[in-house]
């Protein structure tokens, strides 16, 4: 028996059902672009721990804070004894961030960073309402499962969502939902649903993951933010999966040219460690009293050392050009997969950087989503050597999350993989 196989039995023995298993493999060892698994085979990874690593597995300088910080201490929690990385994480973060005059505090997990976001809101508005999109997912905890905009498989078994949360469309103009439908939309909300005196945030995501890689156009990210200035509303913005380079700009909503009034942060922020945040105005972000806020863990001194680290690599290696560069490439290479008549037809392209997705139809020149197809892809790429992930509530989109640090010729190596995979289901 494979040591994967092996390891496959034992956590079906150990481990709850419910946490999904994407891949059948274990992985023995990753560096940068590249995972072996347990049985020695080799991997691309596009995947790169569901866009954690931006700055690709196992980067030195990253490793390399992290081992420092080890020999002076690992955890004194911060709300008890308070430590000089949390601090100027902050500091660099609120400078960073696309809001003026910005407070940080941190956490440990993208749905524990929009749940106090959320808390962050209703204590500031003292309004209880939140409206979120459909095909958003912000998390899987009650809360963030119920502004999540997608049953399956998040919402299943768990019985009536969390109250005071509404969601309105999204749009998705190649699936009959354009910007004016998705504004006139939310507007529904308002009267049919909660009144907008009512709404203490709206929460969206600037390129929608779990959802599908669908892009906010700025006009419609700019109609919300006029659409919340009217209301007194609060913006939340969700960064968790578009930050930090991902897109070509260090926050995706920089694309723009919106302020928001809170964002949240978490994944790439610290190259594969526990670390999460919320950046927001201060006199917002002071809302509630001292004990308010806070969390055992939240802001680990480990966490803030990598994500310190990260940030240098951003700048240093020039990654917000290089995520543009890398995009387009990939683009330029599934544009021409599309226009062959030998692999699984392909639909709607997309991407923000290297923030890229591609959809599988059922027949070429329509949107007619075929998620059996893009199954049978994520398993053949698999077999050849490509490690990529699905998402969206139709079920066929294909995500690209290739680290930005990747080497160009292992770049080309992933998208070759995927090309004969799309020939091989064809």
């Amino acid at each position: 028996m494979s040591k994967n196989q092996d390891l496959l039995n034992r956590r079906g023995e150990a481990v709850p059902q419910g946490i999904a298993s994407m891949t059948p493999i274990f992985a023995a060892k990753a560096e940068n672009a590249e995972l072996w698994d347990e049985d020695g085979k080799r991997y691309i990874d596009f995947a790169q721990g569901i866009a954690v690593c931006n700055t690709g597995h196992r980067h030195p300088k990253v490793i390399a804070a992290v081992k420092e910080q080890i020999d002076k201490y690992t955890h004194t929690a911060f709300q008890v004894s308070a430590y000089e990385p949390y601090i100027s994480l902050a500091e660099r973060l609120n400078d960073l961030a696309p809001i003026q005059k910005a407070k940080t505090i941190f956490f440990t997990t993208g749905a524990e960073a929009v749940e106090n976001a959320v808390k962050i809101a209703r204590a500031h508005t003292k309004r209880p309402g939140i409206i979120a999109f459909k095909g958003a997912f912000h998390g899987r905890t009650n809360l963030t499962a119920s502004l999540t905009g997608k049953t399956a498989p998040y919402k299943m078994s768990l019985g009536l969502p969390t109250p005071g949360i509404f969601h309105a469309p999204f749009p998705i103009p190649h699936h009959g939902v354009s910007v004016e439908d998705a504004i006139a939309g939310l507007e529904t909300v308002f009267k049919v649903d909660i009144e907008a005196d009512s709404v203490a945030a709206i929460i969206i995501e600037p390129v929608q993951g779990e959802g599908g890689f669908y892009i906010a156009p700025p006009e419609f990210l700019q109609r919300v933010r006029e659409i919340c200035d009217q209301h007194g509303i609060l913006l939340i913005v969700d960064e968790v999966q578009t930050g930090f380079a991902r897109t070509g700009k260090t926050f995706a909503i920089e694309h723009s040219g919106v302020e928001p009034d809170i964002m949240t942060v978490a994944k790439a922020l610290a190259g594969g460690f526990p670390l999460s945040g919320v950046i927001g105005k201060s006199d917002i972000m002071d809302a509630l009293n001292p004990g308010g806020l806070g969390g055992t863990y939240g802001g680990s001194p480990i966490g803030c050392v990598a994500s310190h680290a990260v940030l240098d690599v951003i700048d240093e290696e020039k990654l917000n050009d290089r995520s543009t560069r890398l995009g387009a490439r990939m683009i330029e290479r599934i544009k021409a997969m599309k226009d062959r008549n030998d692999t699984a037809p392909i639909g709607d392209i997309r991407g923000l950087g290297s923030m890229v997705a591609f959809e599988l139809v059922t027949e070429r020149g329509t949107h007619k989503p075929d998620p059996a197809a893009t199954g049978a892809l994520i398993k053949k790429a698999l077999e050849r050597g490509l490690i990529i992930l699905s998402c969206g509530y139709f079920g066929n989109t294909v995500r690209i999350l290739a680290p930005l640090t990747i080497p160009e010729d292992q770049l080309e190596e992933g998208l070759d993989i995927l090309e004969q995979a799309l020939t091989d289901i064809a």
